[in-house]
């Protein structure tokens, strides 16, 4: 296994693929009938979504919106000469923080980063409260309104006041599991392109973008670039909306600052490790069924990137596996989305040694619920 190395994103203009975003699981890209079926049916949920999104969305333009903070207060280590922080967004039903979560927390802060938690849950329970304010500089419950990009928006700002001297701001939510591997060669690698947004995954489903699990704005004018994105970034009451608006604009919109923009999990080079590596390919052809048909690696390459998959349900084991992804996809191992063969597997594919242990992450899952 290679070390981590960075892969700029080539940004080539999406047009109507951008439309495609978060279809193809659904319809095994076209491969089936019953896939055809799937499709459908999400069309036909994003046209609702999208229609009540347009009529709640001007509602709320015109009406006074409430203070989304709900409370906040400095842990007990504000760590306020802090010159790297992290604004971490969390959820749950009940308010309440797993194992895993406040072990992720304990790794950012262990590895420098004045940790800002956000919990968008409906609830925030005293005993977590006071469990994470021993872990993180500053806590906070907000209102959810706009997700995780909602609460980046809001608290961004704030941590910039608060940390004055800051030149790295890491984005991360709880939506990973893990990490299943040291954070601190991803880091580095990340560190040593220089100034610039890097994040840890590419995805080019609706154009070239990174996923928004974990994105580190490194320098002063990274940091900058990336709080205008966010203050000028219009909330909805769509998710899918704010994945356009958010996570597929953001990485192009930070290169168009003058920003160097890079992953450490290209789409690319997941791809044709997928089609070199044996029994990649052979769940590959298990995966999408009536696909990937013949030999030719170039011409399957290119199928792959004409009509792409999404790298964190698609590539999983590839991505976790040979890759050597520190995180794994929450949504995969609880509701499999794509209705991926083998997923209930994913538990071998996490090194021994893991600094987040397997029993941990289950236990996690089974907070979450179904």
């Amino acid at each position: 296994m290679k070390g981590p190395a960075l892969t700029d994103l080539a940004f080539d203009d999406p047009g109507l693929a951008r439309w495609r975003h978060g279809m193809a699981a659904g319809r095994r890209l076209g491969a089936t009938l019953a896939g055809w079926g799937r499709f459908a049916r999400r069309g036909y949920d994003l046209a609702i979504d999208q229609a009540k999104a347009f009529v709640l969305d001007r509602i709320d333009a015109r009406r006074e919106q409430p203070d989304p903070i709900l409370r906040m207060e400095e842990g007990a280590d504000p760590m306020r000469d802090a010159r790297a922080v992290a604004v971490f967004v969390q959820f749950s039903r009940d308010g309440a923080l797993t194992g895993m979560v406040r072990r992720q927390l304990a790794i950012y802060r262990d590895l420098g980063f004045a940790v800002v938690l956000v919990s968008n849950s409906p609830a925030f329970p005293e005993a977590s409260w006071q469990e994470a304010r021993r872990i993180a500089a500053l806590v906070v419950h907000r209102r959810n309104r706009g997700l995780d990009f909602g609460a980046w928006k809001d608290l961004v700002p704030v941590a910039r006041a608060r940390w004055p001297g800051m030149d790295e701001l890491l984005l991360a939510n709880d939506s990973v599991m893990g990490p299943v591997r040291p954070l601190e060669p991803y880091l580095a690698a990340m560190r040593a392109g220089g100034p610039g947004f890097y994040g840890m995954l590419e995805s080019i489903q609706g154009g070239p973008h990174m996923q928004s699990w974990f994105l580190l704005a490194h320098g002063r004018k990274a940091v900058a670039d990336l709080t205008a994105f966010l203050a000028a970034m219009r909330l909805s009451r769509s998710k899918w909306t704010i994945v356009q608006r958010g996570e597929l604009r953001l990485a192009r919109a930070m290169r168009e600052a003058g920003n160097r923009v890079a992953a450490l999990f290209g789409y690319a080079g997941l791809v044709e490790t997928a089609l070199r590596e044996p029994a990649e390919r052979v769940y590959l052809d298990r995966a999408l069924p009536g696909l990937l048909e013949g030999d030719d690696r170039e011409a399957l390459r290119a199928l792959l990137m004409d009509r792409p998959l999404n790298p964190s349900q698609h590539l999983w084991r590839v991505l976790a596996g040979p890759a050597g992804c520190p995180f794994i996809k929450t949504e995969l191992a609880r509701r499999n989305p794509g209705r991926l063969p083998e997923v209930e597997t994913w538990p071998a594919l996490v090194p021994p040694d893991s600094p987040c242990p397997v029993e941990e992450m289950k236990a996690h899952l089974a907070a979450l619920g179904p």
